[in-house]
Order: structure tokens, then sequence, then C-alpha cells
């Protein structure tokens, strides 16, 4: 094979086709750049098709919450009420969402999150006019919580990217890599998309928005039925929950979840202690877009080692990293320097991330995919959850810059529990374990 040529250098292609093309492939003499990873990725039929209506469902899951504290705090003067309306939300939805999984692995993604996806967008719209026409608090209640049969999105998308790959371990770590970044971008652009419509418009636009968002995508992306995976009518596999290594690799997402709560809460209590609270969810995006442009890079260059032997070292770099906004906000008090470190830190996030979901796909039984993702974005929820309640009442008893030290606290404690648990436990031999070398 002829030698690469001093041109080889790395190109970003952004096209509305393939979305995002990450092209590391050599430039052969007198021939063109070989396909990169990404590239192969979409040339897959149906990928692109499934993954652009996979994306416009999933930019909601970033709009929601926010969308839901502007609305209520607005019309109600009440943060209180607002944040206890979203968290009910979150605790539904960690109740229902497996079940909802569950019959997606049963019933197949169309039949099912299609009316899925209708009964939770009837639960937005009952949400925002029950705020426009103010009608009694348990209503909001009680209409958040209908919107907790929203499914999975994105561990419908890796389930078709499962099934579309098997047996390439390469393509799948590609393919993982992607959704992280996907997921990354979302939360990132969801937020400030629903403060944007929230303040330009009506304080019911941000929610309005998302759910024609939602519906739109979710039929867009089960209209691509060459991509679905099979469906297993009757599984005689266990409950992922109950498969040997799933219950440690729920606790390593619980800690992790734990990290992105308390990071949040603690970022945008640094910024109004600096009086610039308005510019913490900019501040945010910029760790996300650490994690996105990382998730990226490590879908390209795929590592050598199995998936169990590199979550311990992702998490470790993870915790590293975490010392940073803490050593930013303590020595220099400075939002800016923050800022910059907050980037560097969410360099660690998605390749813990598309690593722990790469776990997640061997240890669940054939059949149950979408159950067992779906089981470890409980355990992240359940985590952030937990980590917002940590940091807020760290950064309002201590300190701002106190706080940033429970997001290393819990970046720790899911790396001994990968150290204790999963690193000794040995599953079943699956190809899906295997991040080989480029």
């Amino acid at each position: 094979m002829p030698q690469p040529t001093s041109r080889d250098t790395p190109l970003l292609t952004v096209t509305a086709d393939t979305l995002v093309a990450v092209d590391f492939g050599p430039r052969t003499r007198g021939g063109p750049r070989a396909k990169g990873p990404y590239r192969r990725l979409f040339a897959l039929p149906g990928a692109r098709a499934f993954t652009a209506g996979n994306l416009i469902a999933r930019l909601p899951m970033g709009m929601f919450s926010v969308s839901a504290v502007v609305m209520i705090a607005g019309t109600r003067g009440s943060y209180a009420l607002a944040g206890a309306v979203t968290a009910t939300g979150l605790a539904a939805t960690a109740v229902v969402a497996p079940w909802t999984a569950r019959l997606v692995d049963r019933y197949g993604q169309a039949r099912v999150a299609v009316p899925a996806t209708v009964l939770a967008a009837l639960g937005s719209l009952a949400l925002l006019l029950c705020v426009r026409h103010g009608a009694p608090d348990w209503t909001l209640f009680a209409s958040y919580a209908a919107t907790a049969t929203t499914p999975n999105t994105g561990g419908m998308s890796r389930a078709r990217w499962a099934h579309l790959l098997k047996g390439d371990t390469e393509a799948l770590h590609t393919a993982n890599s992607f959704e992280q970044a996907a997921d990354e971008l979302c939360f990132m652009l969801g937020p400030v998309l629903a403060a944007l419509l929230c303040g330009t418009f009506f304080p019911e636009a941000g929610t309005l928005v998302g759910a024609v968002l939602l519906l739109t995508g979710v039929l867009l992306f089960t209209a691509q039925r060459s991509t679905e995976p099979p469906v297993v009518r009757r599984s005689t596999a266990r409950a992922p929950l109950r498969a040997p290594g799933m219950r440690p690799l729920l606790a390593v997402c619980l800690a992790t979840g734990a990290v992105f709560g308390s990071m949040e809460v603690v970022t945008i209590a640094f910024a109004d202690a600096q009086g610039h609270r308005a510019a913490s969810g900019a501040v945010l995006a910029l760790q996300a877009a650490g994690s996105c442009a990382a998730g990226l890079l490590y879908g390209a260059v795929r590592p050598a080692g199995s998936a169990r032997s590199l979550l311990p070292w992702c998490l470790a770099a993870m915790t590293a990293l975490m010392v940073l906004p803490l050593l930013a906000a303590g020595l220099t008090g400075s939002l800016l320097v923050l800022a910059g470190a907050l980037l560097v830190a969410g360099m660690a996030t998605a390749p813990t991330m598309v690593t722990t979901m790469t776990l997640v796909q061997r240890y669940t039984p054939e059949g149950r995919l979408n159950e067992g993702m779906t089981l470890a974005v409980t355990g992240l929820l359940g985590g952030i959850a937990c980590g917002s309640a940590a940091g807020g009442w760290t950064a309002e008893h201590v300190s701002a810059t106190a706080g940033y030290g429970v997001p290393v606290a819990a970046a720790a404690t899911a790396l001994v529990v990968a150290l204790c648990t999963l690193v000794p436990f040995g599953p079943p031999n699956r190809s899906t374990d295997s991040l080989p070398a480029h």
C-alpha cells in the first residue's frame, strides 16, 4: 500500500446528509482520500434517514425541563413549585421508562414509540394549558408526570446501530461515539433554544415547540422500517437488571449522573455569585462542547482494549479533570477561567459514556437491548437528581466554590465502584466488548 503523503490531515465535513463526518482516512498518491469511519458509518442504507429523525426527536430532551421551569416560575412566581414539578416528572420517568423500553423490545419501535410519544406530547400540551389558564397546582404535577412515557430515542437509535453493525466492533464503537456526541450536542443546544423561545415569544413557547419537535422526530424515525431491529416476541432472556454485571454498571451510571447534576447546579450558583447568572448557560455549553468534540475524536481513534478494561481509565481521567473547575473557582474566582476549565473537563465525559454504553450493550441479554439502555439512562437521571441536590446544598450552606468538590467526589465514587466490581468481573464473551485499535 502506498505511504501517506504530507497532506494527511484530519478533515471535519458537515453536510446535510451526513450531519457530521470526521475523515481520518489517508490520502494515497494519485487517488482519493479513503473513507473515514464516520463516512463509512453513514454510507449504510437508511442510516442517515433514521439519524436525522432521531436528532430532531432528541433535541427536545434538553428543552423540556428548562422550558417548564421558565414557564411555571414566570407565571406562578415560584421556583420551588417549578422545581417540584420537574422533579416529579423525573421520578415518574425513572419508573415508567424501563416499562416503555420493555414494550419497545417486545412489540417493536414503531408500534410502541409512536403512541407513547403522542401521550407524552399531550402531557406537555396539558401542562402548557394548565399553566396558561391558572389551573390548580396539582394539575401541573399530573400533566408533567404524563410526559414520562417519552421513549428513549437515544437508546432506540443505538439499538438500530447494534442491529446494523452486528459483529463489526470497530463500526459499533464509532456509532456509539457519534450517539454520545449527539447527546452532548442536543443537551448543549436544547436549553439555549428553550430560553430563546420562552424569552422571545411567550413563556409557553419552549414547551410547545419541544412537543412538536418530539412528535415530528419520532414519526420520521419510526417511519424508517428497514433499519428497525427485529422483534423478539417471546424472549426467554432474564431481565437486564438481573443480568450479571448490570447492577454494578448501573451504580457507575448513578455516580456519573451525580457528576453532571452537581456540576450544572454549582456552575449556576457560582455564576450567580459573580453577578453573571445569565452567562451560566454559555459556560455549561462549553463543557458539553468539549465532550461533543472528544466523543467524535474517540470514535475515530478507537483505542485498543476491551470496554471493561478501559472504563476505569476513563473514570480516572474524568476524576482528574473534574479537579480543574475546583481549582479554577478556588484559586482565581474568575468565570472566564472556569469556562476554560469546564471545556477541558468535559473532554472526559463522552469517552466515559461511550465505554459505559458499550458495556451496557454487552451485559444486556439478547432481545432486551432497549430496556437495558433505558435502565442505564434511568440510573443517570437518578444520579443527576442526587447530584443536583448535593451540589445545591453545598453551594448554599458552604460556598459555590466548595460545591465543585461534589462532582469530584461523585467521579471518584464511580471509579471506586468500577475498580471494585467491574474489573474483577468477567462476563460472558461477546464481541461488543472489544474495542480494537485503529
